[in-house]
């Protein structure tokens, strides 16, 4: 007798048959847990990193934030990490915030580099503007760029929380800049800046949400990065040569090309089930 997953009660998305009770957005919030009620399961997501910002040609696309998840004792208070402001000024993307509550933890996602590589997805710490991971709360090791892992490393790297894409700094010619990688939680495409025709990255696609489109077009006001996906909502598209921003739940920002604005990472959330 077969039996369908579709119709089963027994089957729920939910850990451990609990129900998702509160979802917390808000930077520093105050949290009531019911009376009777001494652990919960908490998912915790950091907020993404910003795309990186170039005076000519493209860089890339900043990390999504770290995931992580488990029991803990109940706590009145929270933190959810913003994501990453993206700079029309040239230079690295602004790292994401952590988020915590109780004893889960999960840094932010690495803004981009100030040149071409996208930042690295977050873990149980944040990058610190680097294609390079870190370790990720359940003790997976760190990834180099563009290398899949839990916790995945720029340059599009695939994972649970995903690497920015590459971007281009060739400033002739045809060029399509690298998408974010894809995961659970999605890096932003990287961006194009060139006198050709110049193409953006799309930022990755997640398990539930696409990532927002880059820009394509002939000159230099064209190539921005679209935004990775959140784990809640889809990344922004680009606009011209501004950066998409990254869906909310962790999402990374897109990368921008030459002159133009980066995209902003998503902002964490944290998930309480009891």
């Amino acid at each position: 007798m077969s039996v369908s997953i579709y119709n089963n009660s027994s089957f729920t998305d939910s850990p451990y048959g609990l129900k998702l009770q509160q979802t917390i957005i808000a930077s520093s919030s105050s949290v009531v847990i019911p009376t009777g009620i001494q652990r919960v399961y908490a998912v915790v997501i950091g907020g993404g990193g910003a795309g990186g910002s170039v005076a000519s040609g493209g860089v890339g696309g900043g990390g999504a934030g770290g995931y992580s998840a488990g029991w803990t004792y109940i706590s009145n208070s929270v933190t959810v990490g913003a994501g990453g402001v993206g700079s029309s000024t040239a230079g690295a993307g602004a790292n994401g915030g952590a988020s915590i509550y109780g004893m889960i933890f999960a840094g932010g996602g690495s803004g981009a580099q100030s040149n071409t590589p996208g930042g690295a997805g977050g873990g149980a710490t944040t990058p610190n503007q680097t294609a390079v991971s870190v370790v990720s709360y359940t003790g997976a090791p760190s990834a180099a760029a563009s290398i899949t892992g839990y916790s995945a490393g720029g340059s599009g790297g695939a994972g649970v929380s995903s690497g920015g894409g590459v971007g281009s700094a060739t400033v002739t010619g045809t060029v399509t800049a690298g998408a974010g990688g894809r995961g659970l939680i999605c890096g932003g495409g990287g961006a194009a800046g060139t006198a050709g025709t110049g193409t953006g990255g799309a930022g990755g696609t997640g398990d539930f949400f696409a990532g927002g489109t880059g820009t394509s077009g002939t000159g230099i006001t064209f190539g921005g990065g679209g935004g990775g996906a959140g784990i809640s909502s889809a990344g922004s598209a680009a606009s011209a040569n501004n950066g998409g921003n990254g869906g909310d739940g962790g999402g990374g920002g897109g990368g921008a090309s030459t002159l133009g604005t980066a995209g902003s990472g998503g902002r964490g959330e944290v998930r309480l089930y009891y």
